[in-house]
């Protein structure tokens, strides 16, 4: 995670030691005012899980005017705590920070393909109203959603078929494969909306079969 190595922890417990990171541990939690507004905090999050309330109208709920509320104050405490929590089992677990870098190096993969689609503009929304900027956004969701059902629905289709030719698949090289790769994605030039006969049958394209090394 970016900037992890630097961020500040808080602590509960202001005599508490923790050894190599100690030095992080810079600021304490106010756990008096938590406890102090913990049925408030208890039923905000009720409200949430209910959907009795949006958590956009929470916000102005917790910082009315501009100045957090006393619940809203409690609520950042908290935070203090949880997020001091997390890191400090991300310090210590391996697994974790391997299963976090596998996540966020989805994510970059998804922007990027996001970004190869939303080319024109230099990929800048230059809409000026909110409206436009949405139906721009929504637009480029539903492509990069297009690009990564038709690799996740053709890579299972390649798969099928090296099963039926008697190859043996590693299953830890199926995990490793991703949805998210582009490069035979043609992005600029014609673009032809016509549906071959085939897929207007509900059939898939077929396979391409590479030429044979050598």
């Amino acid at each position: 995670m970016a900037d992890v190595g630097s961020a500040t922890l808080f602590r509960a417990d202001p005599a508490a030691r923790y050894g190599s990171i100690d030095a992080l541990v810079r600021s304490r939690v106010n756990i008096k005012l938590i406890n102090d507004s913990w049925d408030d905090l208890l039923r905000v999050t009720g409200s949430l899980l209910t959907g009795a309330v949006k958590a956009s109208e929470l916000f102005r709920y917790f910082a009315g005017g501009g100045t957090p509320t006393p619940i809203g104050r409690a609520l950042m405490e908290l935070g203090k705590l949880d997020r001091s929590t997390y890191l400090a089992s991300y310090y210590d677990d391996e697994l974790l920070r391997r299963r976090v870098n596998t996540q966020l190096n989805r994510q970059e993969s998804r922007h990027t393909l996001a970004r190869k689609i939303f080319h024109g503009q230099k990929g800048e929304l230059r809409q000026k109203y909110k409206e436009g900027q949405e139906d721009q956004l929504g637009a480029l969701g539903f492509m990069t959603n297009v690009c990564i059902l038709w690799n996740t629905v053709y890579t299972a289709r390649a798969l099928e078929e090296m099963r039926a030719e008697g190859k043996k698949i590693s299953a830890a090289d199926i995990v490793r494969l991703s949805p998210l790769g582009f490069e035979h994605f043609n992005m600029l030039g014609r673009y032809s909306f016509s549906l071959p006969e085939l897929v207007r049958d509900g059939q898939l394209r077929p396979l391409r079969t590479p030429p044979p090394a050598g």
